[in-house]
């Protein structure tokens, strides 16, 4: 749920003027341009860099009284989709003030008003009656960050929360099935291969993972009816990508394995991933490798995914939630500067062609573009793409008006009531 909206109208590609609404932030500060530039101003200076800003140099100034003009430095054709991704979200100056790090508390602009942030297991927010966007019918929302997914059905099926998000399969079949809705989304689950350092350093190596992987048992055995098996990094949700997909070339020649050790990392917070990780153990084991499994929550992963600190990683990861771009997010996980970049991949080749990518504004032409792009980066099997994904978010029946959004960002809008 993205419980911030940004005062912010995108013009242009390359530079866009932004006009002002009549707005204050949740501490009463107004909205003006020069802390619309500001918040922009600090995302863009953000180590790391949002995905959202992946390969672009962002600048924001403000231009008189009502208008704040962005830059990119060169071309960008899609800066307004940017500009949209909640990671830009806009904040007052208080947000700001302190440690260096960002303050949501009662600083952002949106119909909700973020009250309380308890460590990483719950937040509460009231509902923000001077939202410019007209007031939530909802008098304030309570989350709860709940890793465990069967505890998150279990406190749907018991009413005591009202919405769940991203509901195991396994417990699908003992819900009220009007609470099940059911999303199409551009999520896949693939294995990501450390290409930096260690065992898949090797290109033979990487070949030998992919060849030994059986998609078909993970969409069946794991995610039942509600996956099926990749086709490349972008899946059936995406109906233009089947058109134009074209098959990798120059891949390596499989190299024997010969009991090299790896560890495979990734979250239970989506309890398919745990199961997807021991499928994908048996099969790699299978082929000669020796496999560790580490399962943590997300939030206690992430930062040694980041750092590399694993032969491999089972992710999920859908494909358009940055920008609802395919070449923003192929830059940010998959070229050498990328922010996101699980595989740690640097090939000339696929940078080459995400640039050729990101410079095209005709829709159609960086579509084909995006899937040459994709042909490389299957290439150098550095990513396994699994299972395409539906997710299922479940809903109590005296909710009305939930969003149920395929880019799985927000969840409450100002109609949403019960």
């Amino acid at each position: 749920m993205s419980p911030t909206a940004s005062s912010q109208t995108p013009g242009e590609a390359r530079h866009t003027g932004l006009a002002a609404y009549e707005a204050r932030f949740q501490d009463g500060t107004e909205v003006t341009p020069e802390a619309v530039a500001a918040a922009l101003t600090h995302a863009a200076d953000a180590e790391p860099a949002p995905a959202a800003l992946s390969g672009v140099r962002l600048t924001a100034v403000a231009v008189g009284d009502d208008r704040v003009r962005v830059g990119t430095g060169t071309a960008d054709p899609v800066l307004p989709l940017r500009l949209t991704n909640p990671g830009l979200a806009v904040f007052s100056a208080e947000a700001y003030a302190r440690n260096g790090k960002v303050n949501p508390v009662g600083t952002a602009t949106g119909p909700f008003e973020l009250t309380r942030i308890t460590g990483d297991t719950a937040a509460a927010l009231d509902c923000f009656d001077d939202y410019w966007g007209g007031r939530a019918q909802a008098s304030g929302i309570d989350a709860k960050y709940v890793s465990d997914g069967t505890a998150r059905a279990n406190a749907l099926r018991t009413g005591d929360v009202d919405m769940a998000e991203a509901i195991p399969v396994a417990q699908v079949a003992s819900l009220d099935q009007d609470t099940v809705h059911e999303i199409g989304t551009a999520r896949n689950t693939s294995l990501y291969l450390n290409t930096r350092k260690g065992v898949f350093r090797d290109p033979g190596l990487r070949a030998a993972a992919r060849e030994a992987i059986d998609t078909s048992a993970v969409a069946k055995g794991v995610y039942e009816d509600y996956a099926e098996p990749a086709q490349g990094l972008f899946g059936p949700a995406l109906t233009w990508a089947s058109g134009r997909r074209t098959e990798p070339t120059g891949r390596a020649e499989a190299a024997d394995a010969e009991g090299r050790h790896i560890t495979v990392a990734t979250y239970d917070d989506r309890p398919e991933l745990a199961e997807t990780a021991q499928v994908l153990q048996q099969q790699l084991e299978q082929a000669g490798f020796t496999v560790k499994l580490e399962v943590r929550t997300y939030a206690r992963l992430e930062s040694d995914l980041l750092a590399g600190k694993f032969d491999a990683a089972v992710v999920s990861r859908n494909m358009m939630l940055d920008t609802g771009d395919p070449v923003t997010v192929l830059a940010g996980d998959y070229s050498c500067d990328g922010s996101y970049n699980l595989s740690f991949l640097c090939d000339k080749e696929v940078d080459k062609l995400v640039a050729d990518a990101q410079a095209e504004s005709d829709p159609a032409r960086r579509q084909d573009a995006a899937m040459k792009a994709e042909a490389a980066v299957l290439g150098t099997d550095a990513v396994i793409p699994l299972v395409h994904l539906k997710v299922v978010t479940g809903v109590g029946t005296s909710v009305r008006d939930a969003v149920l959004d395929p880019y799985e960002r927000e969840f409450v809008g100002t109609g949403t009531r019960r």
